[in-house]
């Protein structure tokens, strides 16, 4: 009897090594996060970065992870993005943060005004390098966790009524611009700095409540702003930067593989992404599209002599008085931070 017991039980557990070896173990469960981003999905960055990096990080989580896009504001409006994000409201989220004075002070010096910042690809590559470099950048992003920086290309000046060449030009002008060093260098070139978000923009200029805006050729595009503007001034007045970033508790919620394919086109490769994909490749084609909706932009590049006297009064002042504040906040870094900056974006 007990050999026959034996032999069951040998066979029973061969049956279950030569079968259960044939079983394939039940798929994980697909993680879904909410992604949320103040622009239009069909619009330049919905449709040229941020559809693509979704994209992108669910093939680098082979499938493991996907996103369910909230765009045009439809889950929060983008100047309360980086709030709601720390609060779960969406697990990761499109961050500008021009739209938060003195939230991240020290890195608001890629957006100090007439830097020589030659490209938004570079500008990106810096700004991540500098949020890697110094811990004390670091620390004011904590709230939420950043998996990627990236900065526009030079903002340029388009207004509704009156062309822009000179600083006198620019007195008394109400321009709508980010927080930051650019309120800044508005006042001190002598204009009224208005801030609001940039889907408010359309509305103001169209009624006059406000004369112009600082923009990129991406919002200029993606919020139609080339019907309700007629001149266009180029001069490197300055950039703005941005986060892609998640909760806290939604990254921890990740395995550290699944983490660790995220970052695999977050870091210094989305950042390079985002600000070429968003601003650098959006001039011509903007252009061309406006040209063939039949809209005329009348277009001056300030000279480089008249922008030597423009960064005289709006510029360089700048850099010091942000140094200056810096330290006076505790940041005794902040010196060295610009100095890193200037020769980083050479």
């Amino acid at each position: 009897m007990k050999k026959l017991f034996l032999i069951s039980l040998f066979i029973v557990l061969v049956a279950s090594l030569v079968f259960g070896g044939c079983t394939k173990p039940a798929p994980s469960e697909v993680i879904t996060l909410k992604y949320a981003d103040q622009n239009a999905e069909i619009g330049w960055e919905g449709s040229q970065a941020a559809v693509p990096w979704l994209k992108q990080m669910e093939t680098a989580t082979k499938g493991a992870v996907k996103f369910q896009g909230f765009f045009a504001q439809s889950l929060f409006k983008g100047v309360d993005a980086w709030e709601s994000l720390k609060t779960g409201q969406a697990d990761v989220a499109w961050c500008f943060h021009g739209y938060w004075a003195n939230l991240t002070p020290l890195a608001d010096v890629i957006a100090l005004p007439f830097l020589p910042v030659p490209s938004a690809e570079k500008g990106s590559e810096v700004l991540w390098k500098l949020y890697e470099k110094y811990p004390t950048i670091q620390k004011q992003f904590e709230a939420n966790k950043v998996v990627l920086t990236w900065t526009s290309n030079s903002y340029f000046l388009a207004t509704r009524s009156k062309q822009v060449k000179t600083p006198d030009d620019i007195k008394g002008l109400k321009i709508r611009t980010t927080g930051g060093p650019p309120t800044e260098m508005i006042k001190a070139l002598g204009a009224v700095p208005i801030a609001m978000g940039m889907p408010d923009v359309y509305l103001n200029l169209e009624k006059g409540v406000i004369d112009g805006a600082l923009l990129p050729w991406e919002a200029l595009y993606s919020f139609k702003l080339y019907e309700v503007v007629k001149y266009i001034t180029h001069a490197p007045f300055h950039s703005v930067y941005f986060t892609q970033a998640f909760n806290i508790k939604s990254w921890n919620s990740l395995s550290p593989d699944i983490q660790k394919q995220i970052m695999s086109v977050g870091g210094l490769t989305g950042s390079k992404f985002w600000g070429k994909n968003m601003f650098d490749t959006a001039a011509t084609e903007v252009r061309n599209i406006i040209k063939d909706k039949k809209f005329e932009l009348v277009e001056y590049t300030i000279p480089a002599a008249e922008l030597a006297n423009w960064s005289k009064v709006g510029g360089e002042p700048l850099w010091e008085a942000w140094v200056k504040a810096q330290e006076t906040k505790g940041s005794t870094d902040a010196r060295e931070i610009l100095n890193t900056t200037l020769q980083w974006l050479k």
